[in-house]
């Protein structure tokens, strides 16, 4: 058996030292990323003959699973050749990869030298049979917009949110930034946002080239909470990329790649642009009406103050009107009593279900030390306050009203405050 291995951690020469003593012939060691740069033809020189010679003669390829390791040209070629990829990683994100090229499990970084030998001299593991997890299916909706009224009621700092707890228990996430007046996701999270992001996922579903892999590839992984991040437009003067057909092209796309969607949208909802006398020309809010439409569930973010719940009653027959028989959440955000008097909650509830109709609505408590911390560590809220007042409320939040538990499932609405004389929970 002669294998090659291909991995950045620092126990590979250990590894393959190990294996020769059991048997196995190790042709060479090398980085994670030169066989993938190799069959990608972006390996020059020596460092490619050298690769070629060794997976010429090589039976299996040990490969370390990571996002810059992993390519189509490297499966096929691999294929083509004859060579048994041997994929070793840890964590939902080497084993989605690992599905999305149909390669066998990930094994243990840490595997013992001993089993990875009777590994290599046994037939693979079938990749193609769907877990529990898996044949069971997702619950609740796959694609969730977050919508919210003008100003800053806070629907990127919910849609992130909403994004980690959806991802508890093993789901795969995307969190895509589809607002194309003000996109700050990137900007939140600390990630870099000159990358190809949601944009280059539109220009990819026009061409018809858009698929898991190349969602895999575009996409930022958010730590390890098993969300994987489309962000934004770095610049807003880049709009007219994310026309209607692109946009709902690509969140067809993403609700195949994973179990839930969560898209950032836009407040605007406006359609008088509609009477320019350019009538093929890109629309401003398209992107935001075209995952309003595509969305199995939309999110609404009020304000839970006077200037946003007057914003929000304005704006909530135009998003009726633009989502028809869609089911609608209404989350009032950064309750506090300073600004809504006594019985805050209260006082929100009323105002929204005697002027909109709202009589079911969620409250996410103001927590500034949480989100203050979260934004300089540039995490979400749930990583870098996991107990706090706000990330608890989300989390209710999404159990209840979202992918309900079966016992939660049976109730009408949320639970509402204690009534008087007894003391709140």
């Amino acid at each position: 058996m002669k294998v090659v291995v291909a991995m950045d951690a620092a126990h590979g020469d250990d590894l393959a030292s190990a294996l020769g003593h059991e048997g196995i012939d190790v042709l060479a060691v090398m980085t994670a990323s030169e066989p993938s740069w190799f069959f990608d033809d972006a390996a020059l020189g020596d460092a490619a003959g050298a690769t070629a010679r060794a997976l010429a003669g090589a039976d299996a390829l040990i490969l370390e699973l990571t996002r810059e390791a992993a390519s189509a040209g490297l499966v096929s070629g691999c294929d083509r050749a004859g060579v048994r990829i041997v994929p070793l990683g840890s964590g939902r994100d080497a084993e989605r990869l690992a599905a999305t090229y149909g390669l066998e499990p990930p094994h243990d970084l840490e595997i013992e030298a001993w089993r990875l030998a009777d590994l290599l001299r046994t037939r693979p593991r079938d990749a193609d049979a769907p877990s529990g997890a898996e044949t069971d299916g997702p619950r609740g909706p796959r694609t969730i917009a977050v919508w919210g009224a003008a100003g800053a009621p806070g629907r990127s700092t919910v849609a992130i949110e909403l994004a980690v707890e959806l991802a508890r228990g093993g789901k795969h996430v995307a969190l895509v930034d589809a607002d194309a007046h003000a996109p700050s996701i990137a900007l939140t999270l600390g990630l870099a946002d000159e990358g190809p992001g949601f944009a280059a996922a539109c220009r990819q579903a026009e061409l018809g080239r858009l698929d898991a892999r190349e969602l895999t590839r575009i996409s930022v992984p958010l730590g390890r909470t098993g969300v994987d991040v489309l962000t934004g437009l770095n610049r807003p003067s880049r709009w007219p990329e994310l026309s209607d057909t692109r946009v709902c092209a690509a969140l067809a796309e993403c609700a195949r790649w994973t179990d839930h969607t969560v898209v950032d949208v836009a407040s605007s909802l406006e359609r008088d642009e509609e009477i320019v006398s350019d009538l093929e020309g890109p629309r401003r809010n398209a992107a935001t009406l075209a995952a309003l439409d595509a969305a199995d569930l939309v999110v609404a973010v009020v304000g839970a103050d006077p200037v946003g719940i007057s914003r929000f009653l304005r704006a909530y027959p135009d998003l009726r009107a633009a989502i028809g028989a869609t089911p609608v959440v209404v989350v009032a955000n950064r309750l506090r009593p300073g600004t809504m008097g006594m019985d805050a909650r209260g006082q929100v509830r009323r105002a929204l279900d005697r002027f909109g109709g709202v009589d079911e609505i969620w409250f996410l408590p103001q927590d500034p030390r949480s989100v203050d911390a979260a934004l300089l560590a540039g995490q979400a809220i749930g990583e870098a306050a996991p107990k706090s007042p706000f990330t608890l409320a989300v989390r209710r939040f999404v159990g209840e009203a979202i992918v309900p538990t079966p016992v939660a499932a049976q109730r009408k609405r949320p639970l509402r405050p204690a009534a008087k004389g007894r003391r709140a929970a």
